[in-house]
């Protein structure tokens, strides 16, 4: 499991109760992988009561799809398994990599792009992989489903509950 407590310590310490940790979920186009953690892990933040204390954001590494919603399938994946649908996708900014405490990518290619995005390689520690985080599923990248077929969408969802479940139990020993 990747090393959060030194991605999630902030230049000037606050205490915990004044500033929440800020999440920001990327992959290639921001509507099928990043959205879908997006949308679990922000219900599995509000069911734990701790919204306050966590911000949740996607992003693409690419501009292509700014403006659109979640892909329809993966949308429809996730409503089905009584998720929320929400977000429009947006494109990753170097910005982004100042106000995030934690980068979670969906592979290595979408890692190599935040990198060459962090050009004072001031970042590289709060930039992990997002399935680094799972419990019960072990998978070393999110594969992209936006080509294959439903149960594309179906794997991508469940290493996503199981990434973001193991996430939000990282998070909340910080908190």
């Amino acid at each position: 499991m990747p090393t959060l407590e030194a991605s999630l310590q902030p230049k000037d310490p606050m205490p915990n109760d004044r500033r929440p940790i800020r999440v920001l979920f990327v992959c290639m186009g921001n509507i099928c992988r990043s959205p879908a953690a997006e949308m679990v892990f922000r219900k599995l933040v509000s069911d734990a009561g701790l919204q306050e204390a966590i911000e949740i954001d996607s992003a693409g590494t690419i501009g292509y799809h700014t403006g659109k919603g979640p892909d329809p399938r993966m949308a429809e994946t996730l409503r089905a398994r009584g998720y929320p649908i929400s977000g429009r996708s947006r494109q990753v900014s170097p910005q982004d990599l100042r106000d995030f405490d934690l980068i979670l990518a969906a592979d290595a290619e979408n890692i190599r792009d935040l990198h060459r995005l962090d050009r004072t390689m001031e970042h590289r520690e709060k930039i992990q992989l997002l399935v680094d985080y799972g419990i019960e599923c072990r998978a070393s990248y999110l594969p992209d489903p936006y080509y294959g077929g439903q149960q594309g969408f179906e794997k991508v969802a469940d290493l996503v509950e199981d990434a973001c479940t193991g996430l939000l139990e990282t998070l909340r020993r910080r908190l």
